[in-house]
């Protein structure tokens, strides 16, 4: 009895789908069946059939094709009536990503994440906390962007920290502040002096900023993340080098949103330490230039 009942709700479920679905397209019962290849007659009691009967998955899958919609909503396996192909290009999207983050999708999805969470881990020291000398000195070589323009856009990240109800936590591999305090790797050449004033504003900002700022360091040889960002429940955003790769279905921004919160459980320096780390490396570069 029950298996007959849910029958019959289903195929009322079909029927006002189907009806719904051929007045949002503008379309005729007549144009519908010249489109599927059927009798006009076929459609109109498709629509007003009162049985318990759906009709075959050929004529289900004619229908959602020519009505722009999917064919498990029209049956109720699913409550999107997009097609597939429309979900997955609502889901995923790419965009390029300027190397000076002049970019005001950046800040479009900071401002449609506002009040929400915003888990961060940047590809190298996040953008927004840097010194201008240090902006300066890493975005000279790239022709074609200048360094007020990078300059620009990380105070413009760094005020909308300020002002946005949003708390922001940060997850860096510490060999990335080790590498930056010792001038190798990627900072290679980089002077004592630059770096010292730049984990000077790193221990300021990171205590001034606090709690709405938390920066968490994990251990890079025992976890691992791609630059990442999650902005609350809405997206997340990975950073693939030339372009932007962001996620909406909520099914990724949960998976990654844990990712993140394993990092930030495993840090090795939780937030309440890493001024006192800062220090200490501030402390190795004043010893290696004494010596």
């Amino acid at each position: 009895m029950t298996d007959n009942i849910d029958k019959r709700i289903r195929s009322e479920q079909f029927r006002r789908r189907l009806s719904q679905a051929l007045n949002l397209s503008g379309m005729s019962q007549s144009a519908l069946a010249r489109h599927i290849d059927v009798d006009r007659s076929t459609i109109s009691q498709l629509l007003s059939g009162d049985g318990a009967r759906l009709p075959n998955a050929h004529v289900v899958g004619s229908c959602a094709a020519a009505l722009g919609v999917s064919a498990d909503w029209l049956l109720s396996l699913s409550d999107r009536p997009e097609s597939a192909a429309e979900l997955l290009a609502l889901s995923l999207s790419l965009s390029e990503a300027p190397r000076a983050l002049v970019d005001e999708r950046i800040l479009q999805w900071y401002l449609e994440a506002e009040g929400y969470k915003i888990r961060h881990v940047p590809a190298a020291l996040p953008d927004m906390l840097k010194t201008r000398a240090v902006l300066e000195w890493e975005y000279a070589p790239h022709l074609g962007r200048s360094a007020d323009q990078a300059i620009g856009a990380s105070q413009d990240r760094l005020e909308l920290m300020r002002q946005t109800q949003s708390d922001h936590e940060i997850a860096l591999p510490v060999y990335e502040l080790e590498n930056f305090a010792r001038a190798t790797g990627y900072y290679e050449g980089l002077p004592a002096d630059l770096r010292m004033e730049q984990l000077d504003q790193f221990e300021r900002l990171t205590e001034q900023l606090y709690p709405r700022l938390r920066l968490y360091l994990f251990d890079a040889k025992r976890l691992y993340s791609s630059p990442v960002t999650v902005f609350g429940p809405l997206l997340c955003v990975f950073y693939a080098g030339s372009h932007y790769m962001a996620f909406r279905d909520r099914s990724r921004v949960e998976l990654f949103t844990r990712h993140f919160d394993n990092l930030v459980r495993e840090a090795d320096i939780t937030a309440r330490d890493v001024p006192a780390f800062l220090r200490r490396l501030r402390a190795e570069i004043t010893d290696s230039a004494g010596s």
